[in-house]
């Protein structure tokens, strides 16, 4: 997409000439902004025009394409202008890994984009630093590893939606249907059970709200629209999506205070129902110690809510998708996976503790999720610190965007990096193994919290789908018809399809 083009589809209305006015002066007052740079000591990259700084040279639609190239020519660390802010990309498994793992700290502090600032406040889990970020992920984690109920507790829960969505697709009379929103509601009941304790009818209307809203909310993240605003904050008013995203947090917001308004009302200090009722405990403690002034307070508590339900409910469901899309693109692979399942399990419930003996269906989601590339740029890391990496001075304050999808289809630790491969994580005996390039929840200080919960949920739902349906192309559509080109947003998603889930007999 042309430069022109995307800044065009940036703006509501007749704004336009106001908008142009402004850049060139912002234009006029930075034209030396670049030149002023000390060069010599930063990574290198390609030379930034002002004010545009290296748009012109980028897939603004896929820019992680751009970066491929432009690290084959630059190295592993290298520098790039979006707009006039200065990035650094780090590209490769190596790179990569040494960055987040090995300078976890340096690297670890979180870049906040404009529309993000508007609508966290720099509350909540995901957009945070300092302080609060950590007690925030340190609540998380302790919460969302079992739910605060146990393993089994967690695994029964999904067992009981998966349950509910097999139900749902046998309606379908294996008739073409689209997997959206029967996947989006499966897996943000799942979120919900976590967040509130309990779970919704697909049909609540409430509840097809908030899932609604939380895709929307992700697409609009990841506009053209948006990405320009970010560049370009003083142009926001004339932005459609940025009026529209911050309806819909509000929305979200608002939907979100009864919800928790309800629990407070009904909290028993002697039963845990989930993520809310343990923040609702630890902050009436706290109180009652006569701590005021902690990190657990309402505006964290709504933004951490609306970070798990986002986060949690896109990528997962985004995941099934292009989970089921492969299996009908590839239905010798499907076979597979179903004899094997029926070899180890039978017509019995596939467990967490199968997926030592699945060695094949395990290989086949992980390279589902490592060839689906659903986050190819990761979120944005902020230096923490002056650092010298790699030889490349990055000063303290610097965004840093890991390329995941360069470590997922790195050439030197992939044989078949651009195709469908499971054999990538099976020995020579067809046994399982895990590769250390394997990176699709990033790594480091930054790793995605719920990463135990989203396997344990791929897994279950996937091989239990498997075990009920075989899923194919619509009528007249052969596999080879159906289309992997994805939908770049914030998530890389499948285009628009439909498949048929024929009943296993």
């Amino acid at each position: 997409m042309g430069l022109l083009d995307l800044f065009l589809q940036s703006f509501s209305s007749i704004s336009l000439f106001g908008a142009l006015v402004v850049l060139l002066l912002v234009y006029i007052l930075s034209s030396s902004s670049f030149s002023s740079q000390d060069e010599g000591k930063g990574p290198p990259g390609p030379k930034p025009l002002p004010l545009l700084g290296n748009l012109l040279q980028l897939d603004l639609k896929r820019p992680y394409h751009t970066f491929m190239e432009l690290s084959k020519k630059y190295g592993s660390v290298f520098t790039v202008h979006l707009g006039p802010q200065k990035v650094v990309i780090l590209a490769g498994y190596k790179t990569v890994k040494e960055a987040l793992v090995n300078y976890a700290d340096e690297f670890g502090d979180r870049y906040s984009m404009q529309i993000t600032k508007e609508t966290s406040g720099g509350h909540g889990l995901i957009w945070s630093n300092g302080e609060s970020w950590r007690e925030m992920r340190r609540f998380a984690l302790t919460n969302l590893r079992d739910f605060g109920m146990g393993k089994r507790a967690s695994e029964d829960k999904i067992i009981e939606e998966c349950e509910h969505l097999i139900e749902v697709l046998k309606k379908c009379k294996g008739e073409a249907f689209d997997t959206t929103q029967p996947i989006y509601q499966a897996v943000a009941n799942m979120i919900c059970s976590i967040v509130y304790g309990s779970r919704f009818e697909y049909d609540d209307a409430e509840f097809t709200s908030l899932v609604h809203r939380a895709h929307r909310n992700i697409e609009l993240l990841g506009s053209p629209s948006i990405q320009v605003f970010n560049m370009f904050p003083w142009i926001g008013k004339w932005i459609a999506d940025r009026k529209e995203l911050h309806t819909i947090i509000a929305e979200s917001k608002k939907c979100n205070q009864q919800l928790l308004s309800r629990l407070k009302e009904t909290l028993n200090p002697q039963m845990c129902r989930g993520f809310v009722d343990a923040f609702l405990r630890r902050k009436q403690n706290l109180e009652e110690s006569g701590i005021t002034d902690s990190h657990f307070h309402d505006k964290n508590l709504i933004q951490t809510v609306l970070n798990l339900f986002t986060a949690g409910t896109d990528t997962t469901a985004t995941t099934l998708r292009w989970a089921l899309l492969y299996m009908a693109k590839n239905p010798k692979i499907q076979e597979q996976v179903q004899e094997e399942l029926s070899k180890v399990k039978g017509g019995r419930q596939v467990q967490v503790e199968d997926r030592q003996h699945l060695h094949f269906t395990n290989a086949v989601i992980h390279e589902i999720q490592r060839l689906a590339n659903i986050i190819p740029m990761a979120l944005p890391h902020k230096m923490s610190q002056d650092i010298t990496f790699q030889g490349h001075f990055i000063k303290k304050g610097t965004t840093v965007y890991p390329l995941l999808t360069s470590v997922l289809c790195d050439e030197t630790e992939w044989e078949h990096p651009s195709s469908f491969y499971p054999a990538h994580f099976l020995d020579k005996d067809g046994k399982f193994v895990k590769r250390d390039a394997f990176m699709p929840f990033s790594a480091g200080r930054r790793q995605c919290p719920g990463e135990s919960l989203a396997r344990m949920e791929i897994f279950l739902f996937f091989t239990s789908l498997l075990q009920h349906f075989r899923f194919t192309p619509p009528p007249g559509v052969s596999e080879d018809e159906l289309d992997l080109t994805p939908i770049v947003s914030f998530v890389i998603s499948p285009s628009p399809h439909k498949l048929c889930a024929v009943p296993v007999v």
